[in-house]
């Protein structure tokens, strides 16, 4: 098994209690000792419980946030992220600027990206996608 960085949908799953992503969870942490996941996502995944005055979630979600590897931007990872983005849209293909960001510091780490928005994904010719949703 790959080393990979979970997308915020995948985390999002994780969070909620799906089955078939808590079991690939589980099989990755056989390999891996910790979660990896972008401050990006922990923005969105934060973001979301704010806006629902989640307070309980949020205390839940910060520790078990604690007990994974938050990976930062990165001079590196912008400057992939910014290729990414100027090949796109040469293309005429648009992504938001946070999947951009997620992308670059996938790789950058020369991380396998988990993610049910493979379709979503799947125009950045140099990022390695996996779903664990399907």
């Amino acid at each position: 098994m790959d080393k990979a960085l979970i997308d915020t949908d995948i985390l999002s799953y994780f969070l909620n209690g799906d089955k078939k992503v808590t079991a690939k969870v589980q099989e990755y942490l056989v390999h891996y000792d910790k979660i990896l996941f972008s401050q990006i996502t922990y923005f969105e995944i934060l973001a979301g419980l704010e806006y629902k005055q989640a307070s309980k979630q949020i205390s839940k979600f910060q520790l078990f946030a604690s007990k994974c590897s938050i990976l930062s931007l990165t001079e590196n990872s912008l400057i992939v992220s910014a290729k990414v983005y100027g090949e796109l849209r040469r293309k005429g293909i648009q992504i938001g600027t946070p999947d951009l960001l997620i992308a670059g510091i996938a790789i950058d780490q020369n991380l396998i990206l988990v993610t049910n928005n493979d379709k979503h994904y799947r125009p950045i010719e140099r990022l390695a996608l996996i779903n664990w949703k399907d």
